[in-house]
């Protein structure tokens, strides 16, 4: 079992940086793949970033290529979204979820726990 428990989240205007955590507590940190998805009112949940175990594995959602960078710190058991050019359209709450693997999957269905998720606002 792992516990989840994202944190950073906040109101920021447009163009603004935030830097989200999400610290794992449970069994070992380092044997899980991690991902960052989103959810906005109204909308699915949507895949925003994944690292492998290691961290030499990063992949990215489009929207957020060039802005977002997701690293984890395994000694801390903690995982990170640096978000920075944030954009209104970023506004979701943000969830952190862990999969018992080395290679991060793709859909959130392939995750095994969730944190509670933290609320992102980005003002126009």
């Amino acid at each position: 079992q792992v516990q989840l428990v994202e944190s950073g989240g906040g109101l920021v205007q447009a163009g603004g940086s935030l830097r989200l955590s999400c610290a794992a507590s449970g069994r070992t940190f380092s044997h899980y793949a991690m991902g960052w998805f989103r959810q906005a009112p109204g909308k699915e949940r949507e895949f925003v970033a994944r690292i492998s175990w290691s961290g030499a594995i990063t992949v990215y959602a489009d929207s957020v290529k060039g802005r977002f960078t997701i690293s984890r710190d395994n000694a801390k058991n903690t995982v990170y979204l640096q978000m920075n050019s944030l954009k209104p359209e970023d506004t979701a709450v943000y969830y952190c979820a862990a999969n018992v693997g080395t290679i991060p999957p793709a859909e959130a269905y392939e995750y095994d726990y969730w944190g509670q998720g933290t609320q992102v606002t980005v003002s126009s």
